[in-house]
């Protein structure tokens, strides 16, 4: 049995990262037990310099892609039949956030053993749910939620703890080419790219294993 190590670079404001997450759990547990992995979530933003109160989706997305709103209505239809294939549902999102909180947060979940309860925990809380990931009360109430110790986090949170690390990640995985997201990277040289369905992955994963055995 091969152990993979599997790096997903994503940011809790991607709805394609919460589709690849939920493919990829579905592909891992198709290829279990025959391939185990160890999921670690490295930090992305895609939109590091916006301000605390967000910003309209809407005009956000058409500022940044030149789309008009019918075609951010069919694109946002088109990840709903997405996330239903692979059970995730998205709800209204009328405002995009920073996320840089969300992902401190994260990297010290990940210290306590709880970054992919707290992963997914933030992305139905935004993407399914409408609300600011980056708002401490909202990321307070999910760290209760997922385990983790409300006043730790509360700390974490108030004393700006883990910035330069989660800093020095995203430069890293920038150097490293990722300029898009998800990004599922194994084994430190394998690359998959975007929300890919469950048996892309599979695939892949079967193939990697393979080939490292």
């Amino acid at each position: 049995m091969k152990t993979l190590k599997i790096d997903f670079v994503s940011d809790v404001a991607c709805p394609w990262c919460a589709v690849g997450l939920h493919s990829l759990e579905r592909a891992l547990q198709r290829v279990g037990p025959d391939v185990q992995a160890e999921l670690h979530f490295q930090p992305f933003e895609l939109n590091p310099t916006m301000p605390a109160e967000g910003a309209d989706v809407v005009e956000y997305i058409a500022g940044k892609y030149g789309i008009g709103p019918e075609q951010i209505a069919r694109n946002q239809a088109a990840l709903r039949e997405r996330g239903a294939e692979v059970g995730f549902a998205f709800g209204p999102r009328t405002r995009v956030w920073n996320t840089f909180d969300a992902h401190r947060l994260l990297h010290w979940a990940g210290l306590q053993g709880r970054q992919r309860e707290l992963k997914h925990a933030l992305l139905k809380a935004y993407h399914g749910d409408g609300r600011n990931p980056g708002a401490r009360d909202v990321l307070l109430e999910l760290a209760a939620a997922v385990g983790l110790d409300v006043e730790a986090a509360r700390q974490v949170l108030d004393s700006g703890r883990y910035a330069d690390e989660v800093r020095a990640a995203e430069a890293m995985w920038q150097r490293s080419g990722i300029h898009s997201v998800p990004s599922i990277v194994i084994n430190d040289r394998h690359l998959i790219q975007g929300g890919q369905p469950p048996a892309v992955f599979e695939q892949a994963l079967r193939q990697i294993a393979a080939q490292e055995a």
